[in-house]
């Protein structure tokens, strides 16, 4: 979308990705099991917005309307109606107009579309926050609450864990239209973790994943699809992070700029966005993303940009073959050239385009509810020289980020520019 008034990212802040591996997560084993409890959605929630006005030095009183990514919190939490939980964290808040924006796991881009709109409409200064807690339950149960953002009727027979098997569809379906090894694919998992591993705030910051461990099912990391035609083509390293966490973030026209007392040259200005939709449970191609490459294309033509012009990408990883589609879509590599995009080496943090440089969904994590605005905090991040011991040796002026919900059903891409 084109926009009618110049919108600038003042800044944000994101909570520390946590779940099962990460050293502060509790449960059962944990030294600190049954005297401490991990966080609350609401705590999540919570400390994104109260560590974004702090990092800004925005008042909550300036803040003209807020959204809230969330997926599932009436099923993982029990606690729906968002909009008024997050004004919960500051009395600055009351009686402003907040609400919930709900897409699956691109929830949180769908907040800063909604936030967007309403600054190209009326307003001056939106925040965005999102938030997701998925530890409460058991992983089939978890695995249950995942699939209501597939078509249920048709696609939750597929297996107990519905969206792998997705997924594992489109990766048997790549793998063998494009002769591409388990190995190729595994150098997308691999980048991820080593980019987690200098992160501190990831869910796999101290997990080390090996190339071995990788590329083929073993003890530690087996195929676990129940369903006998895609069992083979997804194992556990495959996978993004069942994480709780948080982000938060705040946007601004060029006349809530001057309200705030800040700089264009202070922020980074969002040249467009892409929102693209397409229906539950018909996918016409395994292997391509159609529905995110038309979100992308309509995010680069309106911002003025093409693939080439990129320079550092945050993108929609739920699965290493998500991540190599979404390659192919935004023009990174050719239709079955994804995997040995990265298995060349240019998505890493020194290639010609780095991709999820603080390790994606995979390793980062994954609160659904939060991806969306961590991946335009990172960028954000990238651009302000703030991201420590995976921060770019060269500070990047053009960023894009793709935010994707169900099984390429729902996609937001923006383009990002530093002043």
């Amino acid at each position: 979308m084109k926009f009618r008034r110049r919108i600038f990212v003042v800044g944000g802040a994101i909570t520390p990705f946590i779940g099962k591996h990460h050293p502060d997560f509790i449960w059962k084993r944990h030294p600190d099991f049954g005297k401490k409890e991990n966080p609350t959605l609401e705590e999540h929630l919570t400390t994104s917005i109260l560590s974004c006005l702090e990092n800004t030095g925005v008042e909550a009183s300036a803040i003209d309307k807020g959204f809230i990514g969330n997926f599932a919190g009436e099923l993982f939490c029990h606690q729906g109606h968002l909009g008024s939980m997050a004004v919960r964290a500051h009395e600055g808040f009351n009686g402003k107009a907040f609400m919930r924006v709900e897409g699956a796991c691109a929830s949180g881009g769908l907040g800063l579309v909604a936030a967007i709109d309403s600054l190209n409409a009326m307003s001056d200064v939106a925040m965005v926050a999102g938030a997701e807690v998925q530890t409460t339950v058991s992983a089939r149960e978890g695995a249950a609450h995942l699939a209501t953002a597939s078509h249920w009727e048709s696609e939750r027979s597929l297996d107990e864990f519905t969206f792998p098997a997705t997924f594992a569809r489109r990766s048997k379906a790549y793998r063998e239209k494009y002769n591409v090894s388990e190995e190729d694919m595994a150098h997308v998992v691999v980048k991820a973790y080593a980019n987690a591993n200098k992160n501190p705030l990831a869910h796999m910051k101290t997990v080390n994943m090996t190339l071995e461990n990788a590329a083929a099912a073993n003890d530690r990391n087996p195929n676990f699809l129940a369903n006998e035609d895609l069992h083979d083509f997804l194992k556990v390293s495959d996978c993004s992070q069942v994480s709780d966490g948080g982000a938060a973030i705040i946007l601004a026209t060029e006349e809530g700029l001057k309200k705030l007392g800040k700089k264009p040259e202070d922020c980074v200005e969002i040249l467009s966005y892409g929102h693209a939709t397409a229906a539950l449970g018909k996918v016409s191609d395994f292997t391509s993303f159609d529905n995110g490459k038309a979100s992308i294309l309509e995010a680069y033509k309106d911002g003025g940009i093409s693939a080439k012009d990129v320079q550092v990408a945050e993108v929609h990883d739920c699965f290493n073959i998500a991540e190599i589609l979404m390659y192919e879509a935004m023009g990174f590599a050719d239709a079955g050239k994804g995997a040995f995009y990265a298995k060349e080496g240019h998505s890493s943090l020194t290639g010609k385009t780095p991709v999820n440089t603080g390790g994606g969904l995979m390793a980062f994590g994954h609160p659904v509810g939060a991806t969306g605005v961590k991946q335009l905090m990172e960028i954000y991040r990238q651009m302000k020289g703030q991201c420590g011991d995976y921060q770019l040796s060269s500070i990047p002026t053009t960023g894009f980020t793709a935010n994707m919900g169900g099984d390429d059903r729902t996609t937001v891409c923006l383009a990002v520019r530093n002043l």
